[in-house]
């Protein structure tokens, strides 16, 4: 436990109570002090006022909650100026519970009690998704990473038989099929490093250029045409590209369509249209007709989750809707996916166009 408050009476009889019941607590006279103590002690649960000079209970908060060390500490505000502070607004803005001064031992504690269970809870439902992603590592990474290699290695072996007989047909196919094998790696560990990257140093929508219209197209019809390299799906596609200038990358928006498409060929039937649309307002959307997700997938969407692969026998990782959500967020823009099981799905990606 941490306490924080520039009210010395109140640290002393706060921790007291804390200590009598068994808690460990550490006290800070000031919001700065409270921060470095946070930061080099990690406590499980924080206790800090709103009114303190200098840096207040909302910088403490904030401070906190941006440093990712300690941004899952469990937060609990105070005051006794109930009348300018709600408890709504210390919620609204992430702490996890808020006491209006005056307050008994029997409140502090109950308070303290519930934080210390939620963050039991969240430890657990933590422990569970690194569990998850471990078991999903290890039975998708080598499949993804060896059978494209594998292909490889055997069509090499192949032509390189002294006995072995190929026609210039069968030739091309083999040529065909080491390119294919070859992209697919490529792209796995593409996909699976910047993964990695988004997640280890995600970079500020503020830093995101503007892109002209001209660069954009370029970049999406990029994206579309990788994707039609794996599906050959060039038919099925009905495409209107509008002139937009867009914040961001110009990679970023050839790995957005190209996921997007990827995914809609993915989980549609080839013969089944697919519609791709970019606005001058800077809404890009991916329709298709396959499918569709059901609304828990589609609240589980994350990094190397991928829905129903035993089923359909899919390859890859389940990274790209993640990557386009990153991407989207690295640009200023949001993803939104809209979906009816077995209806098809919609992905709309709102940029900030300028």
């Amino acid at each position: 436990m941490l306490i924080i408050d520039d009210d010395q009476p109140i640290l002393s009889t706060f921790s007291f109570a804390l200590e009598s019941a068994g808690y460990r607590s550490l006290i800070a006279q000031s919001g700065a002090e409270g921060v470095e103590l946070a930061q080099q002690y990690k406590p499980d649960v924080i206790l800090c006022d709103v009114n303190m000079p200098g840096m207040n209970g909302w910088d403490v908060l904030c401070a906190v909650r941006f440093d990712p060390e300690i941004a899952h500490v469990q937060f609990i505000l105070m005051t006794g100026n109930t009348r300018d502070i709600a408890p709504r607004a210390g919620m609204e803005v992430g702490a996890d519970d808020f006491l209006a001064k005056p307050f008994g031992q029997d409140e502090l504690l109950k308070s303290v009690e519930a934080r210390l269970h939620r963050a039991e809870i969240n430890a657990r439902l933590a422990q569970q998704a690194e569990s998850d992603l471990r078991v999903s590592l290890r039975s998708t990474l080598p499949h993804e990473f060896f059978t494209p290699l594998a292909g490889i290695l055997g069509i090499v072996e192949l032509l390189r038989d002294d006995n072995a007989c190929v026609k210039p047909e069968e030739l091309d196919e083999f040529l065909a099929d080491i390119q294919q094998s070859g992209w697919r790696l490529h792209r796995t560990l593409n996909n699976y490093f910047t993964a990695i990257d988004l997640e280890s140093s995600p970079t500020s929508p503020e830093h995101a250029p503007t892109v002209d219209a001209h660069r954009v197209r370029r970049a999406m019809e990029a994206g579309i045409e990788n994707a039609l390299l794996r599906y050959g799906r060039r038919d099925d596609l009905d495409i209107l590209l509008s002139p937009c200038d867009l914040r961001g990358l110009t990679s970023d928006f050839t790995v957005i369509v190209e996921e997007l498409v990827d995914n809609a060929c993915a989980y549609s039937a080839k013969g089944t249209p697919i519609r791709v649309v970019c606005t001058t307002n800077g809404v890009l959307t991916v329709e298709d007709q396959g499918r569709g997700m059901s609304q828990e997938q589609l609240s589980a969407i994350g990094a190397f989750r991928q829905f129903d692969r035993k089923k359909y026998e899919q390859q890859g990782l389940g990274l790209g809707l993640f990557l386009v959500q990153k991407i989207a967020e690295r640009c200023g823009a949001a993803l939104s996916v809209e979906s009816t099981q077995g209806e098809g799905a919609t992905a709309c990606v709102t940029f900030e166009a300028t």
